[in-house]
């Protein structure tokens, strides 16, 4: 495979292996993308990725990470969507959406404004995780949801791919890494439970499983669904969610209508040691792909040319997800392409610059 191959997925055909990572961007108002998630997503439409996937975007108010998250839980936000996504298909790039609910990890401030939660009474909420386990000291504890509460996420998740659909977005992944709330019914770490949702293999993964079947009962069939799990915890000892088990979860996934899983690592748990190199979860994706038989992407200091063509060359990935380096440089695909000789299409404005 060559990073300038073309990939399907179902009816979609990306143009080339790179793609932007989702990244939230913590400036929406009441879950409303504005200006600056035009311009951000737009530009690196226009900067020749494949597709371009926008921020973890709540599917619920009580899901949003921080009051500056995008959402899908109304109307409004649908109205909102569509230019970005019309311009973005509009350069030639594949919209999609990642789809999400911070459980224990929500109700916290902006980056810029401070690294924890919300203090009590500052406008914060109540969070809500599969056990009443704060994500770290000085964190509420949340509420251990109860079954109706599960069925309300597993239906938020469901209504807000409904609106993903009516705003024009073409791909959905959805967010089952980095301590969000898919994440902590995984992990042995964040769920407590003693019920059906908890405790062996199965009920710690059934979550996932039904919101997965939830989005592909109104998700069209013609279009993807792509999966972001962490591959372990890091946990000491290998305690908690690790590379066994992912590779077992993507088993259970194609057949439940998941076309790529989307390889991070990490967040559940904080003051964890995260072995950080250059491409240090490449290895994650290639395993994924060789034992569960699925595409796999590969994220997470990926920052050369060179390196997203081994990757892809090599078989470790069927495609390349560029966060950070994207924020650095938009038109890194253009720029990859230039350096190893592939052609590819400009919008006619810049032309004259290729």
């Amino acid at each position: 495979m060559d990073l300038f191959d073309p990939f399907v997925q179902r009816s979609l055909t990306l143009r080339n292996r790179l793609v932007v990572s989702p990244m939230c961007q913590y400036s929406a108002t009441d879950g409303l993308p504005d200006d600056w998630h035009l311009v951000h997503l737009g530009s690196r439409a226009v900067g020749g990725a494949a597709a371009v996937i926008a921020e973890a975007t709540a599917v619920s108010a009580q899901g949003r990470i921080s009051h500056g998250d995008t959402g899908l839980w109304n109307r409004a936000q649908v109205e909102a969507w569509r230019p970005i996504v019309r311009f973005i298909r509009a350069q030639g790039a594949i919209a999609g959406v990642q789809l999400a609910h911070a459980g224990r990890k929500a109700s916290a401030q902006r980056p810029w404004q401070g690294h924890g939660p919300l203090p009590a009474g500052q406008d914060d909420w109540l969070t809500v995780a599969p056990s009443a386990l704060p994500f770290d000291a000085g964190w509420p504890t949340p509420q251990a949801l109860d079954d109706a509460g599960i069925q309300g996420v597993i239906a938020d998740f469901r209504a807000a791919a409904q609106r993903a659909l009516e705003a024009g977005f073409e791909l959905i992944e959805l967010h089952a890494a980095h301590g969000y709330l898919l994440h902590q019914f995984l992990s042995p770490l964040s769920n407590r439970r003693t019920d059906r949702y908890g405790g062996n293999f199965e009920n710690r993964t059934r979550l996932v499983r039904e919101v997965v079947t939830a989005v592909r009962e109104v998700w069209p069939a013609v279009l993807p669904v792509w999966l972001r799990i962490s591959a372990t915890d890091w946990a000491e000892a290998d305690a908690g969610w690790n590379i066994e088990q992912s590779v077992q979860l993507a088993q259970q996934m194609k057949p439940l209508g998941v076309d790529l899983i989307d390889v991070s690592s990490g967040g559940l748990l904080p003051h964890v040691t995260i072995p950080l190199a250059p491409g240090y979860q490449v290895p994650f994706a290639a395993r994924i792909r060789r034992e569960a038989g699925i595409a796999t992407g590969a994220v997470g200091l990926i920052t050369e040319v060179a390196q997203a063509a081994d990757i892809v060359a090599n078989g470790e990935a069927d495609v390349v997800l560029i966060a950070r380096e994207s924020l650095r440089d938009p038109y890194f695909p253009r720029r990859a392409a230039q350096l190893l000789g592939a052609k590819i299409d400009a919008p006619d404005q810049y032309r004259r610059a290729w």
